[in-house]
């Protein structure tokens, strides 16, 4: 029975769907201004994570109908139904963060401008032009270290054209007993005011046999309505919150400054009352913070997870 009525409100809901687009692509005039554009974004995302649980649910279910044994088959059922509404629940707490985040950002939509003669030769940065001092784009090779990982950032001279904005190429690799976990390309951009640009990634993790098995994250920025976001900002105050990248569902990084007199100390780097202290979580991952300390000069130096007490630590600098 409850089986029946979950298909009756998919299917009303998959009819809702289907006539507010049929009304969409009814020819207008002129577009519609969008005063909750963020809002409604948020309840679009909630309903493709609701529609992802409800697919995997009739997945498991049809093939717990192929249990012979009444038991198992039951069991199964059982742990389909509990699955469906773990992905439900944090389908809502996404909607939450998400909104949470409007609260900060407005309802505007997310579209910041991107246009190449707005950002400097990345190649320039620390020779006729000045690096952001908190995320200085140049070229070195940083080596952090947490419990059971080693991580290798190395920052290249090589350039990567997105949307016609040159990006610096960085490489990051993820180590554990001295193999590769995960390894990332990342590309950054720095535009004429000092802020640094997060232009996208294509990543992957390692499963044990070193055969990729995740590039979930990956995203190039204005390819399939992503957007890019900033990494660091020139000037950055306490209580500014900014997207430091956008493709919805797959990478929705934030951050929000929490200080300016921020103190760590790591290995390779310390300060003392001088360090940007930001927060940072996603909406993908309600739960997940992570608090990040940046040095003037040198960038970030190390990292917090307040729910774990998990740390990462800049252990070597390599110019």
């Amino acid at each position: 029975m409850k089986m029946h009525i979950l298909a009756i409100c998919v299917a009303l809901t998959l009819a809702a769907v289907l006539s507010t687009t049929a009304q969409a692509a009814r020819p207008v005039a002129r577009a519609a201004p969008q005063p909750t554009a963020c809002r409604d974004t948020s309840k679009a995302a909630q309903m493709a994570c609701q529609f992802s649980g409800f697919d995997a649910f009739w997945i498991d279910s049809g093939k717990c109908n192929n249990e012979k044994d009444a038991a198992d088959r039951a069991t199964c059922l059982s742990d389909a139904k509990a699955a469906l509404r773990d992905a439900t629940q944090l389908c809502g707490a996404q909607r939450q963060k998400r909104n949470d985040l409007c609260a900060d950002l407005g309802e505007a939509p997310y579209d910041p401008a991107f246009e190449p003669s707005q950002f400097v030769d990345p190649r320039e940065i620390g020779r006729s032009v000045a690096p952001n001092p908190w995320f200085p784009l140049t070229r070195r090779t940083l080596v952090y270290k947490s419990a059971d990982e080693t991580v290798r950032v190395v920052t290249t001279d090589k350039v990567k054209i997105i949307d016609r904005v040159p990006c610096l190429v960085v490489l990051d690799t993820v180590e554990v007993n001295g193999a590769v976990t995960e390894a990332t390309t990342d590309w950054f951009a720095q535009d004429v005011h000092g802020n640094v640009w997060y232009c996208g990634e294509g990543t992957a993790e390692y499963g044990e046999d070193g055969i990729p098995v995740n590039v979930d994250g990956s995203f190039q920025a204005d390819v399939n309505g992503a957007r890019p976001g900033i990494i660091a900002k020139a000037a950055p105050a306490v209580g500014d919150v900014y997207r430091q990248e956008f493709d919805l569902g797959n990478a929705e990084d934030t951050a929000k400054v929490l200080s300016l007199h921020g103190s760590a100390t790591s290995l390779a780097a310390s300060c003392a009352s001088t360090c940007l202290v930001t927060e940072e979580s996603t909406p993908l991952a309600p739960g997940a913070i992570e608090n990040k300390y940046y040095k003037p000069g040198v960038g970030f130096i190390f990292q917090l997870k307040p729910a774990t007490g998990e740390t990462l630590q800049l252990v070597e600098i390599i110019n």
